[in-house]
C-alpha cells in the first residue's frame, strides 16, 4: 500500500505506439502538481476506438513499459490489459485509488472538452482529481454537459503548465509506415520492440 500522503498521477491511453509526448505530459504534470509518481495505464479494449485496427494490448504494454524503463518516477499498470471488457477511466481510478495517497487523472485540455461522452464520468471524481495540461494562457473550461453532470467540476481541475508538444501516436505510426525518421519522437528501447515485432508495416 501507499502512503497515505503520496501523490499519483494516472495517464491512460492506447499508447499505439507510445511516445516522447508522453513521456513530456507526465513530467510536466508531475512538475506541476509535485506529484511522486506517475502510473501508465494501456487501455485493453479501448472503447472509443472498437472499430479501428488497435494493435494486439498486451504488445502496446510491453511497448509502454520500454517507455518508461529507467524512469525512476514512472510505472506501467496493467490493470486495464488484464481486465475483460471495454477500458474505463472510471473503473480504473477506482482500482487503484485502493494504494491511498492521492490520485490526479492526467488529460489534455482536447479530452476536458469530450469528457462528458465518457462513461460514468462523474464517478472519476470521487477518487481523483484532473491535471489537464494547457498552454499558458489558455482558459480551461468545462462545458455545459459536463457541469450539469459534476456541478464542482471546476473545483476539481488543476491546470498542467506544458509548453505544446505536436505529436500523436497516428503521426508516429504514419512515418514509421514509410519510412521515416522517428528518432526524434521514440525512445531507442521503443523502437527496438517495434522492429523486433514488425509492427506499424
Amino acid at each position: 500500500m501507499a502512503s497515505d500522503d503520496a501523490r499519483f498521477g494516472l495517464l491512460g491511453g492506447t499508447f499505439d505506439p507510445p511516445h516522447d509526448a508522453h513521456l513530456a505530459l507526465a513530467e510536466a504534470a508531475r512538475a506541476s502538481l509535485d506529484l511522486d509518481r506517475i502510473v501508465f495505464v494501456p487501455a485493453g479494449e479501448p472503447w472509443r476506438k472498437a472499430s479501428l485496427d488497435v494493435t494486439p494490448a498486451a504488445v502496446r504494454l510491453e511497448m509502454t513499459r520500454s517507455l518508461v524503463e529507467g524512469v525512476s518516477w514512472a510505472e506501467v499498470s496493467a490493470v486495464e490489459v488484464e481486465r475483460d471488457g471495454p477500458s474505463y477511466t472510471a473503473d480504473t481510478v477506482e482500482v487503484l485509488s485502493r494504494r491511498g495517497g492521492d490520485w490526479w487523472v492526467i488529460l489534455g485540455a482536447d479530452a476536458l472538452a469530450d469528457l462528458e461522452h465518457w462513461h460514468d464520468p462523474a464517478r472519476i471524481f470521487a477518487y481523483a482529481r484532473l491535471a489537464v495540461a494547457a498552454r499558458t494562457g489558455t482558459v480551461i473550461e468545462a462545458s455545459p454537459a459536463l457541469r450539469a453532470l459534476v456541478p464542482n467540476v471546476v473545483a476539481s481541475i488543476d491546470r498542467v503548465r506544458m509548453a505544446e508538444v505536436d505529436l500523436s501516436s497516428t503521426e508516429v505510426r504514419q512515418r514509421l509506415r514509410v519510412g521515416a525518421q522517428v528518432d526524434d519522437v521514440l525512445p531507442e528501447r521503443v523502437r527496438a520492440v517495434i522492429e523486433r515485432l514488425g509492427l506499424y508495416r
